[in-house]
């Protein structure tokens, strides 16, 4: 299908249809791979963060569907999109690391090119390969320790996080498993080729479109963290539909999707830290408007948020005690806040079954 398209999309029509993509409308009845693979990947810079982002959008979800997931290595946990930490399913590893290498390489020399410099990179990644395959597993510090015994005054530290950036590898469970912290440990994840085809970068494109779309060349930049995407919207136009939006700008999606009325109800969501709804756009006004998008979003940190009618109206924080405080970013009605309160409740008592809960405003 040509890109034959010129409606303009307004932040509410583009919010409707990034609420369902992103299956914020309401739960749906899928399971946590092929929600995951729908999604395009989950956020986990924290273990919790991905159970909090399935229980937001599935019908009966619990901890233990993800945790058995991960365990059997259905979905596995690495450095992704952004240089950051994501649950995504092995095949889609597969798919999206190689087209990241590119990224992830200028990461590792930007953060640890001036700690590594003189080591022989392709001798570090190919000897730590085989220290990995020799033991199945070693945690991040382990591995750079054995790494430096065979390159005296090399900082192992640095040489531990070069490999994480460097070479296609997991973090096996129970690392990203709810509530599990600590040391991060390293896998070979076998079968992932050594560079991206041009069609692994299409699709890419279009896994994301199908996940956020429509969208531009610069959010789709935003959330990868690839450059030099331009060139490949360029050749997949001819089998996309385009919009603008009301700045004018070039809204490229898929044929098949259908944009949502954007008078359509939507439910309260509180949604952690570092969800991708937040994340996955240059311009984030399709949900939160930009004073909102500075409170929340400060220096590397993205506050957990509160959507009502399907934008940012809250933040919010969970204590170890059972009492869940919302924190409004603009003026929330009192009915509007009765429904919070209910969400609120469902997600402690998801978290913490059978415990005191208690959801309090901050103002």
């Amino acid at each position: 299908m040509g890109a034959r398209g010129t409606a303009v999309l307004s932040p509410r029509a583009l919010n409707r249809a990034l609420l369902s993509r992103q299956l914020l409308l309401g739960r749906v009845d899928l399971g946590v791979a092929e929600a995951t693979e729908h999604l395009f990947g989950l956020n986990a810079q924290d273990p919790d963060l991905a159970y909090f982002a399935l229980w937001n959008r599935l019908e009966r979800f619990t901890i233990q569907d993800l945790t058995a997931a991960i365990e059997r290595g259905v979905l596995v946990r690495s450095t992704m999109m952004r240089a950051t930490q994501h649950l995504m399913s092995a095949a889609d590893f597969r798919l999206v690391r190689p087209v990241l290498a590119s990224l992830l390489r200028r990461v590792q020399r930007n953060a640890f090119g001036g700690r590594t410099t003189g080591v022989d990179l392709g001798e570090l990644v190919a000897d730590a390969a085989e220290l990995l395959e020799g033991s199945g597993v070693l945690t991040r510090p382990e591995l750079g320790r054995a790494l430096a015994r065979t390159r005296p005054g090399a900082d192992a530290q640095a040489l531990g996080w070069t490999v994480q950036y460097l070479l296609a590898l997991v973090h096996p469970a129970p690392s990203g498993t709810w509530g599990k912290r600590g040391a991060t440990p390293f896998a070979v994840f076998p079968g992932v080729p050594e560079a991206a085809t041009t069609d692994d970068v299409r699709e890419l494109i279009r896994r994301y479109l199908a996940a956020f779309g429509p969208a531009t060349v610069a959010d789709a930049r935003t959330w990868s963290g690839v450059s030099g995407l331009r060139e490949v919207f360029e050749q997949l136009r001819p089998e996309l539909r385009t919009y603008t939006d009301e700045a004018g700008r070039e809204l490229f999606d898929l044929p098949d999707h259908e944009i949502p009325s954007p008078d359509l109800p939507v439910p309260v969501r509180l949604l952690a830290e570092f969800d991708a709804t937040l994340l996955a756009h240059a311009d984030r006004t399709r949900v939160m408007t930009e004073p909102i998008r500075r409170q929340v979003c400060q220096g590397a940190a993205v506050a957990a948020t509160v959507l009502v009618d399907g934008t940012v109206a809250a933040s919010w924080t969970k204590d170890r005690t059972g009492v869940l405080t919302v924190a409004p970013l603009r003026s929330i009605s009192a009915a509007d806040r009765e429904a919070i309160e209910a969400e609120a409740l469902r997600l402690l008592e998801f978290a913490a079954p059978g415990a005191v809960h208690d959801v309090r405003f901050s103002g």
